[in-house]
């Protein structure tokens, strides 16, 4: 396994703008462990501000927290894999809208052609899932992306049985135990039950 403090991760984002806070956090921790953090965004991720967060407010404490200008287009996206940029890609927050997508070779996003461009050279993809329905309309698509080669899910579960039956979230904590699992071609248990 290659060494944590020599991984040039990407780190990619879409639109589940409630869990951007877990996902800042968790570039931090990256960064603090000596990974080589590359920011992506989708383009509603890097262009909406919501009741979770300033548009501008995100984009800055990414890019502080990187030292690095954020990828946000698909020019800038398409090179990371043929040009060897990147070990890996994390998508953290990925959405039921970009993994649906990722499940039927569509890549109209700066996220997703990054997940193609590594996919096509045999990078791993570790995706942390925020979805709505996750146990409805997007389960399918959960069930072929794990099925994948390459394509590593950060354990995921139920966040509210109750108000939202249908919602999956990953573990954000679990991240780093995946990403090092991931490189090693070896997928971390996936899913979690909460009692």
């Amino acid at each position: 396994m290659k060494n944590l403090n020599e991984l040039n991760l990407g780190v990619a984002l879409c639109g589940s703008f409630c869990t951007f806070a877990k996902t800042i956090a968790l570039i931090e921790e990256l960064v603090n462990k000596g990974i080589n953090v590359f920011p992506i965004m989708s383009f509603n991720a890097y262009n909406t501000s919501t009741r979770f967060g300033d548009q501008a407010d995100v984009v800055y404490k990414i890019e502080a927290l990187t030292n690095k200008s954020i990828i946000h287009t698909i020019v800038d996206a398409e090179p990371m894999g043929p040009k060897g940029i990147l070990d890996a890609l994390l998508i953290a927050p990925c959405t039921g809208n970009t993994l649906a997508k990722m499940t039927y070779g569509i890549t109209d996003t700066p996220v997703l052609l990054a997940a193609k461009s590594l996919m096509r050279n045999g990078k791993p993809i570790i995706i942390a899932l925020a979805t709505n329905d996750g146990v409805g309309a997007n389960l399918k698509n959960i069930g072929h992306m794990i099925n994948k080669k390459d394509v590593y899910f950060v354990p995921l579960g139920q966040d509210d049985t109750i108000k939202k039956p249908y919602s999956l979230v990953a573990d954000f904590s679990k991240t780093l135990s995946t990403i090092e699992l991931a490189l090693d071609h070896t997928q971390i248990q996936p899913f979690f039950i909460q009692y």
